[in-house]
């Protein structure tokens, strides 16, 4: 296994010096982004597309577009803040910000990395549950066994941990482009909620903030920049430049997927519930009502995909957890303890009898406002000629990551001022 890793860092140094090309060569540099898009199919994505096919049919396929495009810009700014500077985003952080600012930021992304934990703990357990019929308590158990099972591959090497979860996401595709064709999609209604932006009243601008909080995942941020940071041993900024561009490349392929597979769960949702069957917003009621309207296969495959899904984050979140702690604070503890310090919040959720799917929905709103810490620490890193040297990004790209996080600021305003019963003047009647 170490050989893996091994062979993949000596064909990536065989490319960088123009002794290997095509297709299998750009191979070698496939993993991060993948590894990345996970956090993108995440089961809270489930439970907010499904909320939002379900109850507003393809209206808000826009901002699924949306989260997904900014999403892109800033993991490929992670992943080059990572590849210039040796170092990932947690690790910049504590070496420029004061004391108490590293402590703020380490304490919300603990709090966004449980949130994002426990959405994806549940959704694999849920998916047991009701694939094989089990109590909701033995599919997490069983989860918290795979998912470290899989993490033990971590200690072998880089390259094991992305072809396990390459396939994962492989599963998830697979899944998805099987929906799509068993449900019967309205083509032209995607097009025009693609296009065309609207929210129609304030339970859209929820589920909006939820998607946009389910897309750009604040682990996902801190941990691309951590998979690329010495994945490879570039000689100079030509090597440095050869990276970013490959690592671009990926970017957008693996996230383009995300994407696709995020939106297929808004058209299925909308194709299967939201005509008679619009008050659908729990993943359970999504199983059960899928059966009699698409068949068991339907149902059957969506459960499939939701577990790949649950396994693979939870995998992923671990990791980003663990880089988080490390990087902030300069402390390492063992992976299990790590995977237990995660996995009590979800415990105590389904202990408490508190509904699972709405407890998705609340994970997603509480990553959305942890959003802006690591969005904000991206954007004043890459912008500095100090850190970054010939690598600092454009004006352009700046203003373009500086409208991103504004969005979702935003956003999250707005959801904050509903909240606590605050009027928006364009969302009354």
């Amino acid at each position: 296994m170490h050989d893996l890793s091994g062979n993949t860092r000596t064909g990536i140094a065989a490319v960088l010096r123009g002794e290997r090309h095509g297709l299998r060569a750009r191979l070698l540099f496939a993993g991060p982004a993948i590894i990345a898009s996970v956090a993108y199919m995440d089961p809270g994505n489930y439970a907010t597309n499904i909320q939002a096919g379900a109850g507003y049919g393809y209206t808000l396929l826009w901002v699924v577009l949306l989260a997904n495009l900014i999403a892109m810009l800033f993991q490929a700014l992670s992943a080059r803040l990572g590849i210039v500077t040796g170092k990932n985003l947690a690790e910049l952080s504590r070496d420029n910000f004061s004391k108490p600012v590293v402590l703020i930021m380490w304490v919300v992304s603990e709090i966004a990395a449980m949130a994002t934990d426990l959405a994806e703990f549940l959704g694999g357990a849920i998916g047991l549950s009701l694939l094989f019929n089990l109590p909701l308590i033995v599919g997490m158990a069983i989860t918290a066994i795979v998912t470290y099972g899989i993490l033990l591959f971590e200690g072998r090497g880089f390259r094991p941990m992305e072809l396990i979860i390459g396939a994962m996401v492989g599963v998830i595709g697979l899944c998805y482009l099987a929906e799509i064709l068993i449900a019967p999609i309205d083509w032209q209604a995607t097009g025009l909620g693609l296009v065309s932006p609207a929210l129609p009243d304030h339970a859209a601008l929820t589920i909006a903030v939820g998607i946009i909080g389910a897309t750009v995942m604040p682990h996902a941020i801190y941990l691309h920049s951590g998979l690329t940071q010495s994945r490879a041993a570039p000689r100079d900024d030509s090597d440095r430049r050869k990276l970013v561009r490959f690592s671009n490349t990926e970017v957008v392929l693996a996230l383009a997927v995300a994407g696709m597979v995020n939106m297929a769960m808004v058209m299925m949702a909308a194709s299967a519930f939201h005509q008679g069957h619009s008050e659908v917003s729990e993943i359970e009621t999504a199983y059960h009502t899928l059966t009699p309207l698409l068949g068991g296969a339907a149902a059957a495959i969506f459960l499939t995909s939701l577990i790949a899904s649950g396994v693979s984050s939870s995998v992923v979140g671990t990791m980003a957890g663990q880089m988080i702690m490390q990087g902030f604070l300069h402390i390492r503890i063992p992976i299990w303890l790590r995977r237990l310090i995660t996995m009590v919040p979800a415990f105590v959720v389904v202990a408490l009898g508190v509904n699972a799917t709405q407890a998705l929905v609340v994970s997603q709103v509480i990553l959305s406002i942890a959003l802006p810490v690591p969005m904000i620490a991206l954007i004043v890193f890459v912008a500095r000629r100090d850190i970054m040297g010939v690598f600092t990004v454009s004006p352009l790209i700046r203003m373009l990551a500086i409208l991103g996080a504004i969005a979702v600021l935003s956003l999250n305003f707005i959801l904050l001022a509903g909240a606590f019963g605050v009027p928006i003047p364009f969302l009354e009647g």
